[in-house]
């Protein structure tokens, strides 16, 4: 008896061959050659605005959200931010740093409008309400020089 793959079934396994080949997107602490990943991921328009000593990086996303990306003149993302209606997926705008979001300590009578990490590797503050979220992650260490976190907003 020979076994012939239904197409609800091909159709599955090319879905998650693209999604396994699918190019690492632009993240902290990630390269700027992949910027334009997220850009497309996130089905957004870029600006590019030089600054002194790094470059910004903003994606406006359909739904409102602007996501920033700051990027060294070694060319990677030392910072994120994120301004808007919805919060941007966490786990591509923070790449590896996800795990430390998602395994952070959260006080049980938190204040749920705002949300803070600080490590020595790695900084996420949090804030906002429906309609209206912000915050910012940054790599210390990945900073570069005459940068301060005021500049990262």
């Amino acid at each position: 008896m020979k076994f012939i793959p239904s197409r609800r079934c091909a159709l599955g396994v090319i879905l998650l061959i693209q999604a396994v080949s699918f190019p690492a997107l632009a993240e902290l602490g990630g390269d700027v050659s992949s910027i334009q990943n997220d850009q497309l991921k996130m089905k957004g328009t870029v600006q590019v605005s030089p600054a002194l000593a790094y470059t910004v990086h903003e994606i406006q996303i359909p739904s409102g959200t602007v996501v920033r990306e700051y990027v060294s003149a070694a060319g990677k993302v030392f910072a994120v931010t994120w301004r808007g209606p919805h919060v941007p997926d966490m786990q591509q705008t923070l790449g590896t740093y996800f795990k430390a979001y998602t395994s952070a300590p959260r006080a049980k009578h938190s204040d749920h409008k705002r949300f803070a990490i600080a490590e020595p590797g790695f900084v996420l503050q949090s804030s906002g309400h429906m309609r209206a979220y912000f915050g910012r992650a940054y790599v210390p260490q990945l900073l570069p020089q005459n940068v301060s976190v005021t500049d990262i907003q």
